[in-house]
């Protein structure tokens, strides 16, 4: 196995080519290759202002839209249930060990970012999956510190790619 990527496109707003899943799977594998992650899979959705909105209002008590959201499967926080998987045999896994998690994307809000920010969609697109893909991982950006590493690493893959601001 190697790094997956599901791609979902629920937003009817602005029209994505399909040559884009492959600039996305080519960031998924640079992030990858710069995080020492060979395996997993990631799903990713495009979706409106409004479903972010609810999203955003739902899990996290914030009630605006925002621009990403992740949910990462495999860090364990002090609010959620440990979920233990019975198994048959010890060739049978988790059905979850491979999900490195969610990333959602509202395609509305980085249209408007990428024009306030003077750079294409493709690249704001960009930023933010590899944004959500370093929270996955369990980066944050709470401090200066924190915030100063994410940015760093996010730019040296979008380097890389090409997606220059």
């Amino acid at each position: 196995m190697s790094l997956q990527l599901e791609w979902n496109n629920e937003q009817e707003t602005i029209d994505l080519p399909k040559s884009f899943v492959e600039r996305l799977e080519q960031l998924l594998r640079l992030a990858g290759e710069a995080e020492g992650i060979a395996e997993g899979e990631v799903a990713l959705t495009f979706v409106d202002d409004a479903e972010i909105h609810r999203l955003n209002k739902d899990y996290r008590g914030i009630d605006r839209p925002t621009d990403v959201l992740s949910f990462a499967m495999q860090e364990e926080g002090e609010d959620e249930p440990d979920i233990v998987f019975e198994v048959e045999s010890e060739d049978e896994q988790d059905p979850f060990s491979g999900m490195l998690g969610d990333i959602i994307i509202s395609v509305e809000r980085a249209k408007a970012q990428s024009e306030e920010y003077g750079h294409s969609l493709e690249r704001e697109l960009g930023f933010l999956f590899v944004h959500g893909f370093l929270h996955l991982l369990g980066y944050d950006h709470q401090d200066a510190a924190s915030e100063a590493e994410m940015t760093a690493k996010q730019e040296a893959v979008l380097q890389k790619a090409g997606l220059h601001r």
